[in-house]
């Protein structure tokens, strides 16, 4: 896991309505501007009672480095409108019957919450990183990003759309990926309980041997996988470096 010092932003008052997160979250604000075709006259929510641990599985010795490595990581920004969907699965929005939408930080639930909303709504093929600050428990979001490939999902960025920390790990994850001119993306290094970063441990240590491993599996080769994961810890873990679209394309392959 990886814990990340929170960028917590105060209320703004912009003609939004601000939703309460636990301190620390990212706030996200639903606005009038999002057009119709975000806010849906009603939104089915569904509560997702499952327990991680049976989504997740058995541990690798990687993950459970992960695990041992802190709690969770997020970059904070400026509230967005973000879409409300047709039904609710944790800080997953279902759009229409191919698209779904991820709309908040993810924790130890949102596996359970992704495996559900897939039973209820098969059809889906795509998943759009609108507003994703982060997550609150790196092992799960690694889960969640192995489902994601599994399932054959693609992963989009729309216009707007933020894509941040551990976020980047689910964008990556798509077995197609794409984003829009105006998408952006943040990457910094990860620090566990301790205050220690990818840096301080060895090159081969679980710590760091899990993304690697997972970025392999998302299609790096073990230099792409080397160079884009030393990219992101030589930021900071309390500062963030902000890519572009077509800076994040000269990471990955969009398709």
């Amino acid at each position: 896991m990886r814990r990340l010092v929170a960028l917590a932003l105060g209320p703004v008052a912009l003609g939004f309505a601000v939703l309460a997160f636990p301190a620390g979250a990212q706030q996200i604000a639903y606005g009038e501007g999002a057009g119709a075709q975000w806010e849906p006259a009603t939104t089915q929510v569904v509560t997702v009672t499952e327990v991680t641990e049976e989504v997740i599985g058995e541990e690798t010795p990687a993950e459970a480095g992960v695990a041992a490595a802190g709690s969770g990581r997020f970059v904070a920004s400026a509230p967005v409108a973000v879409p409300r969907g047709i039904a609710r699965y944790g800080p997953f929005r279902v759009l229409d019957d191919g698209r779904a939408a991820l709309v908040d930080a993810t924790d130890e639930r949102t596996p359970a919450a992704f495996r559900v909303m897939l039973a209820a709504h098969p059809g889906i093929t795509t998943l759009e990183l609108v507003e994703c600050p982060g997550t609150e428990d790196d092992r799960a979001n690694l889960a969640l990003g192995r489902m994601i490939r599994a399932r054959g999902l693609a992963t989009h960025v729309p216009d707007g759309g933020s894509v941040r920390s551990g976020a980047v790990e689910l964008f990556l994850a798509g077995v197609h990926h794409t984003a829009e001119p105006r998408a952006e993306f943040a990457v910094h290094a990860w620090a566990d309980e301790d205050g220690r970063e990818a840096t301080d441990y060895a090159p081969t240590a679980p710590e760091n041997r899990a993304y690697l491993d997972y970025y392999r599996e998302m299609g790096m080769t073990l230099p792409q996988a080397t160079a884009f994961y030393a990219m992101t810890n030589s930021v900071p873990n309390a500062s963030a470096r902000w890519l572009t679209a077509t800076e994040m394309g000269h990471w990955v392959n969009y398709q």
